[in-house]
C-alpha cells in the first residue's frame, strides 16, 4: 500500500485533461450565447440589473461584458478580449467574442476525437496570418487630400457603427455631429477634448454641438442673477481659490481683551478677502472660474462690476476650459496677468432643456467640442453616449488608419473562402484544422441573418456562390432579406476593426486551447463541499465572526 501523497491544499479543485478543455469551451460559449444576439443592425439589447438596483439597457458587447460579473476563469478572457477592442478600436465587441466562441466551437470535435491542442493552435495561428494579409490586401485606402471624400467615407463609417444602436433611426444626424466633432480637434485626435454632457427631456434632435465648452451652472449664490450673462472676447480668469471667509480650524484660539482688538481680526479676515477680489478684477478678467466655492460676498462684489462668476466647477472642466481657452489654473490671485488668463470668441449663458449652461464657444487655443445630448430618460441617455463613443472611435480610427473595408460580414466570408482554397493545398491535418477556421469566420454573417429573422442557410449558400464568382464585397442585406454589395451600399468600417478582432479572437482562442489544467485554490474561510468546517474554525466564540 502506497501512502497517499497530498500535495494541494484540502479542498483544491484540481481538473486537468481532455474534459478540462472541453469544459473551458463550453463556459466561453455560454458566456458567447449571452450576447449573441446583440450583433449587427438588428440586434437586440440586453437590460442589466446590478446588486444596487441599477438597472443598464444596452447593445455594446464590450458594457454588457463588464456587467456581467464572470466567475469562469477560462470565460474571463471573453471579457478582456471585449474590453481591450473597446480601448483599442472602440467598436467590434460583440463581433470579437463571437468569433471568438466560434472558433473554439469548431475545435470541440477534433479535442473529442483527441487531437493535440497544439496541432489547433498552430492551424489557427497561420489562418490568422492568411486572413490579416488578405483584409490588408483588400482594403481601400482613404484618399485624404480630397476633404469632401474624407468627410464622406467618415460619415459612413460612423453611420455603419451607430446601425446596430438605439439610436440607429437617427444616425444621419449623430454622424455628421461625430464627423464635425473629431474633424475639429488637433492632429492627435484626444478623446479627451470631446466632452459629452446629458440633458434629460427634449428629444433626440435636439442634442448640440458646441465648438468649444460646455459645462452647467454651477451652485450660485445670491447675486448671481444680476452678473450679466452673455460676453465677446472676455478675458477667463481659472483659480484653485476659495473667495469666501474661511472657517477657522474647530480647535484654534485666539484670546482678546478687548473689542477693538476683536474687530481687528474681523476687518483682517475681510480685508484678505476683498484683496484677492480686488487683484482679480484689475487683472482684467470678466469671467472667473473656481474650482472651490466662490462665497456669496464674493458673488455680489463681482455682480456689482459686472464680472460674471462659478465656483465649484469640476476639475475636467476647468480643465477643459483652459486646454481650450488657454490661461492656466492658478492658486494665487498674485499673479494674474494676461499671459494666464484664457480667452474665447464668445462666452454665453443658454437654457437646455432644465438646466442651465455656461456654453465657451470660437475656442482659440486647442481645439475642443462638446456634445449635449438630449434625450427622454436617464438610460436611454446612457445607451446613446456609448454608442456615440463608439462611433467617435470609429472616425478616429479611420482618420488615423486611412483603409476601410466592407461591413455586413463581406470581409469575413471572403477571407473564409480564401483560406478554404488555402486549406485545399495542404497535405497534412492541418487542413481540417484550416477548414474548422474558415467555417468559424462565417459565423458573423450567419448571426446576422438570425437576428434579422432571416433563414440564414439560404443567404450563406447564396453569399457563398457570390463570393466563388469574384464578388467579394458581397454581405448580408439586413433592409432587404437578401444579399448586397455592401460596398457600393456604403457599409463601410475601418480595415483596422476587423485586423484587430481577427488577431484578439484568434489569441484568446490559442490561449483556452493551451490550456490542460485549473487548480484553483480553496477560498480562506470556505465551507468544503462536505459540509465541514474548516480546521481551526470552532463555531463562534472568542470574538470569532461567524
Amino acid at each position: 500500500m502506497q501512502p497517499q501523497i497530498i500535495l494541494l491544499k484540502e479542498g483544491t479543485d484540481q481538473s486537468q485533461g481532455k474534459g478540462q478543455l472541453i469544459s473551458n469551451i463550453n463556459a466561453c460559449a455560454a458566456v458567447v450565447d449571452s450576447i449573441r444576439t446583440t450583433l449587427g443592425p438588428r440586434g437586440m439589447d440586453k437590460l442589466i440589473v446590478n446588486p444596487r438596483g441599477q438597472a443598464t439597457i444596452s447593445n455594446d458587447g464590450a458594457t454588457i461584458m463588464k456587467q456581467l460579473d464572470i466567475v469562469h476563469p477560462a470565460a474571463k478572457t471573453l471579457v478582456d478580449i471585449a474590453k481591450s477592442q473597446d480601448a483599442e478600436v472602440g467598436d467590434g465587441t460583440t463581433t470579437v467574442v463571437l468569433l471568438c466562441g466560434e472558433l473554439l466551437n469548431q475545435t470541440k470535435k477534433f479535442i473529442e476525437d483527441g487531437v493535440h491542442p497544439h496541432a489547433i493552435v498552430r492551424a489557427y495561428r497561420k489562418a490568422t496570418n492568411i486572413a490579416l494579409a488578405k483584409i490588408n490586401e483588400m482594403a481601400v485606402k482613404i484618399d485624404k487630400s480630397n476633404p469632401t471624400e474624407l468627410r464622406n467615407i467618415l460619415e459612413k463609417c460612423a453611420a455603419t457603427s451607430l446601425n446596430s444602436k438605439l439610436i440607429h433611426q437617427q444616425k444621419d444626424f449623430f454622424s455628421k455631429m461625430i464627423v464635425d466633432a473629431v474633424t475639429s480637434l488637433d492632429p492627435l485626435l484626444p478623446l479627451d477634448m470631446i466632452g459629452i454632457k446629458k440633458v434629460t427631456g427634449g428629444s433626440l434632435e435636439e442634442s448640440l454641438l458646441v465648438k468649444g465648452v460646455a459645462f452647467k451652472k454651477t451652485f450660485s449664490y445670491a447675486g448671481f442673477e444680476m452678473q450679466p450673462k452673455k460676453y465677446n472676447n472676455p478675458k477667463i480668469a481659472m483659480l484653485n481659490i476659495e473667495l469666501e471667509l474661511k472657517a477657522e480650524r474647530d480647535n484654534a484660539e485666539i484670546r482678546v481683551d478687548n473689542v477693538a482688538e476683536y474687530q481687528k481680526i474681523v476687518d483682517t479676515e475681510w480685508n484678505i478677502l476683498y484683496e484677492k477680489l480686488d487683484l482679480i478684477v484689475k487683472s482684467g478678467a470678466i469671467i472667473v472660474l473656481s474650482k472651490l466655492p466662490i462665497g456669496d460676498v464674493a458673488t455680489q462684489y463681482f455682480a456689482d462690476r459686472d464680472i460674471f462668476c462659478a465656483g465649484r466647477v469640476t476639475e475636467d472642466d476647468l480643465k477643459r476650459t483652459m486646454k481650450g481657452c488657454g490661461g492656466a489654473i492658478m492658486t494665487t490671485a498674485h499673479d494674474l496677468n494676461d499671459s494666464v488668463l484664457g480667452t474665447c470668441e464668445l462666452f454665453e449663458e443658454r437654457q437646455i432643456g432644465g438646466e442651465r449652461y455656461n456654453l465657451f464657444q470660437g475656442c482659440t487655443q486647442a481645439k475642443t467640442v462638446t456634445l449635449i445630448l438630449r434625450g427622454g430618460s436617464d438610460q436611454f441617455l446612457e445607451e446613446t453616449e456609448r454608442s456615440l463613443h463608439d462611433a467617435i472611435m470609429i472616425v478616429r480610427r479611420a482618420l488615423k488608419h486611412d483603409a476601410v473595408v466592407a461591413g455586413g460580414g463581406a470581409v469575413e466570408l471572403e477571407i473564409s473562402k480564401c483560406l478554404r482554397e488555402e486549406s485545399r493545398s495542404v497535405a497534412s491535418k492541418e487542413q481540417l484544422f484550416l477548414a474548422a477556421y474558415a467555417k468559424g469566420l462565417e459565423i458573423i454573417p450567419r448571426q446576422l441573418c438570425d437576428n434579422a429573422g432571416f433563414d440564414s442557410t439560404n443567404i450563406l449558400n447564396k453569399l457563398r456562390a457570390r463570393h466563388a464568382e469574384g464578388g467579394k464585397w458581397f454581405g448580408v442585406d439586413v433592409t432587404n432579406e437578401d444579399i448586397a454589395d455592401n460596398f457600393a451600399a456604403c457599409v463601410w468600417e475601418p480595415a483596422v476593426v476587423k485586423i484587430n478582432a481577427l488577431t484578439a479572437a484568434s489569441e484568446a482562442a490559442c490561449l483556452i486551447l493551451s490550456v490542460d489544467e485549473t487548480i484553483k485554490s480553496p477560498r480562506a474561510g470556505q465551507d468544503y463541499s462536505q459540509g465541514m468546517q474548516q480546521p481551526g474554525m470552532a463555531g463562534r466564540g472568542r470574538g470569532r465572526p461567524m
